[in-house]
């Protein structure tokens, strides 16, 4: 099935990837601040490519009574968004704290009722298998939970979020 093709407007040879150097200690009382850019181009109708400025591009659609369905919607992105963010903070976060992880899966099932303008509601269930401890992956989700920054979207937007955490024994 061909879905299309969704350019960044950056080419990869024009790019020269400098390794940065190591960072110096911060001066206490200094914060730095990460810029984050995003770029969306009109492609056609109502598709659209969105991309990072690092050579990651998505399109998003609309569905077919709008667009041609050959994408998901921005609200969609924003609900795929918030699975990867937990999927890559749960694993990091695992790593960092030397707890083993064989499998991870993250199913959100977002709410968005006809006469709201956006997600009302929040359904997340994080499959982990593990030969681990129950408590050093609570101890993992809690730092997971800690340091998503979709999932602080979600939850600052006063959005109610549920998890349901289920360690699968390896």
């Amino acid at each position: 099935m061909t879905y299309g093709k969704c350019f960044s407007p950056y080419k990869k040879e024009s790019f020269k990837y400098k390794k940065p150097q190591k960072q110096e200690k911060l001066m206490e009382g200094y914060l730095m601040t990460k810029i984050i850019n995003s770029t969306a181009k009109l492609l056609e109708e109502f598709r659209i490519s969105v991309d990072n400025g690092r050579f990651h591009c998505v399109c998003l659609d609309l569905p077919p009574e709008l667009g041609t369905d050959r994408g998901p919607t921005a609200l969609e992105l924003g609900v795929m968004s918030f699975a990867g963010c937990i999927s890559q903070i749960f694993y990091l976060m695992s790593k960092k704290m030397r707890v083993s992880v064989s499998a991870l899966e993250v199913n959100v099932k977002a709410e968005k009722p006809d006469d709201a303008k956006t997600v009302t509601k929040a359904d997340i269930e994080i499959k982990v298998t593990t030969n681990e401890s129950e408590d050093k992956i609570n101890r993992v989700w809690q730092h997971t939970r800690d340091n998503c920054p979709v999932g602080q979207l979600f939850e600052g937007a006063g959005i109610p979020v549920n998890y349901n955490l289920k360690i699968i024994k390896k």
